[in-house]
């Protein structure tokens, strides 16, 4: 049975973006102007309804920075060693994640799997076949959550801690990396990762193989233009499939991977990526 992780502390304090420490001054702001003016109490209200608006827009873009670091991109260091980093959210999933695995395993090439914990737990041995062939088993929230940007600051932390620790034990390592449900995010978000020792992910290209059933289509989204230093998002979970009922990403899979290896790419887990 796999034994709990303990995490690292920690070696830096937290410190807020510019966008996430002047919402917090104008929230004191118009809070202290509502109760010396009470005539103010219209434009405070007005002005922190704003700020939420901006907050909620930031928040809905996956590669923004505004709320906190994110990594959208390899390293020059990877881009010299002509790396990609393939992805994979949602799972495990028992029909299509052993496929996957296998895929992979035929073009030696290594990937990083965004777990749900609570897919995890229900697939425990499959969590760990993941982390026995190499592959890297990575913190994408406990259960999923559709409204996980909605919740706040102890709902976040809850959310994010628990999957940790949940796949910490699964699989004997800390996941080091985090990936918000469908990237979205609120300023909660940056001071929980940190705490944790988790660096937020999205990525650089995404093939939408979850809503879209053309492979073709999503094929040429994922490997149109790819690069070394890109990071690819496809799904084991919750992906959509064709007309003839196969999991788009096993059809998508194996061209994306021929396609990177005629360009002398490399596909590689983010922590080898990020850490050499």
């Amino acid at each position: 049975m796999s034994t709990r992780v303990a995490q690292t502390p920690p070696t830096q304090p937290w410190r807020p973006t510019p966008l996430v420490a002047s919402s917090v001054g104008l929230h004191c702001v118009a809070g202290a102007g509502a109760l010396l003016a009470a005539e103010t109490w219209p434009w405070a209200i007005g002005a922190v309804a704003a700020n939420h608006m901006v907050l909620a827009a930031v928040g809905m873009w996956p590669k923004s920075t505004m709320l906190g670091p994110n990594i959208t991109r390899l390293p020059d260091s990877a881009i010299a060693r002509r790396e990609i980093a393939l992805t994979f959210d949602d799972g495990p999933d028992p029909d299509v994640t052993p496929r996957v695995l296998d895929i992979l395993d035929a073009h030696g090439a290594r990937a990083s799997f965004f777990c749900i914990a609570e897919q995890a737990a229900r697939h425990p041995e499959l969590c760990r076949e993941i982390a026995r062939r190499g592959h890297a088993v990575e913190n994408h929230s406990r259960t999923h959550l559709l409204h996980f940007a909605l919740r706040g600051p102890g709902g976040t932390r809850r959310e994010v801690s628990a999957a940790q620790s949940d796949l910490a034990a699964i699989t004997g390592r800390l996941p080091r990396f985090f990936r918000a449900p469908a990237g979205i995010r609120s300023p909660f978000l940056d001071p929980v990762l940190h705490d944790l020792g988790l660096k937020l992910v999205s990525w650089t290209r995404r093939g939408f193989d979850t809503r879209r059933s053309d492979v073709e289509e999503v094929a040429a989204l994922l490997a149109e233009g790819m690069a070394a230093g890109d990071i690819l998002l496809m799904h084991d979970g919750n992906c959509a499939r064709t007309p003839g009922g196969l999991p788009v990403v096993l059809h998508v899979l194996p061209r994306l991977l021929g396609q990177a290896q005629s360009l002398g790419l490399r596909s590689v887990t983010l922590e080898h990526a990020i850490a050499s």
